[in-house]
């Protein structure tokens, strides 16, 4: 859930360079000449820099023209492809075993690497969720941040707390957590299809199975009735998964079959 030692310090060697170039450029803070000066500012005056770098992105292409600090062609293009940074308030939802979760306020779904520490290094997992505002980065295929995260003190209620949940298990099952913010390294990578079992033998038989089971007292229709819609509905969902239509209208039945059922238990004796 964060970078290795290696790129960490790779990053914030790059990051630091360009820092010491937005500044000359801007004039921001005077006698700012390299990134080991930068280092040696007090936090306000590094945070200044810091926000009038994403302010004035078009500059970064401006470093990559100029190339300072002489940097290599691979180096070049990790700090050229800033220019596609993420800003805004997120969510932190969760934190997974590559990543963290990053649910932005458009519902967009990130995973986010820590840099030297993990993300629950810093925040324990029983703080989350936790907003806070964010610069999201592009680094060698995968999402960083760029150093500074700032939270907001506030506590979220259950409500949005089942929402948050929610985005991310829609975007986990509809393949649209972002992981990277370089398409055209998203384009190259080939997901090998995990084997599934055919099921479609077995659950025909449940269907032609269940189809016979009826009658009875009222408990045992009720509940035949609800292993039939059930197992109906299993069916559609191996054999058609795309076809939502269908599948809404199984699930209405089977939810019928389910209130009916319960009305038969909340009646007996």
């Amino acid at each position: 859930m964060k970078l290795t030692v290696k790129d960490a310090e790779l990053y914030f060697r790059l990051m630091l360079g360009l820092y010491a170039y937005i500044s000359r450029q801007l004039k921001i803070i005077s006698g700012v000449e390299s990134s080991d000066e930068y280092i040696s500012l007090v936090k306000q005056k590094a945070m200044a820099l810091r926000n009038s770098l994403w302010e004035n992105s078009h500059l970064i292409d401006s470093y990559v023209k100029d190339n300072p600090d002489g940097l290599s062609v691979d180096d070049l293009d990790i700090v050229r492809k800033w220019n596609r940074f993420v800003s805004g308030t997120f969510s932190i939802e969760r934190y997974m075993k590559k990543h963290a979760i990053f649910i932005g306020e458009d519902t967009k779904v990130y995973g986010v690497l820590g840099l030297y520490d993990s993300m629950e290094d810093l925040h324990p997992r029983s703080r989350l969720p936790i907003m806070t505002d964010a610069i999201l980065l592009p680094f060698k295929g995968r999402i960083i941040y760029d150093g500074v995260l700032n939270y907001y003190n506030i506590t979220f209620g259950g409500g949005v707390k089942s929402s948050l949940r929610e985005q991310y298990i829609a975007a986990k099952q509809n393949d649209r957590i972002i992981t990277t913010l370089e398409p055209e390294i998203a384009e190259t990578k080939v997901d090998r299809p995990r084997p599934e079992k055919n099921w479609g033998p077995k659950i025909d038989n449940i269907v032609k199975t269940t189809e016979k089971m009826r009658g009875g007292p009222p408990i045992r229709r009720a509940a035949l009735n609800l292993l039939r819609a059930s197992a109906r509905s299993a069916e559609a969902a191996i054999k058609h998964p795309d076809d939502i239509y269908q599948l809404n209208a199984l699930n209405d039945q089977v939810r019928k079959a389910y209130n009916r059922f319960q009305k038969v238990l909340n009646r007996a004796e």
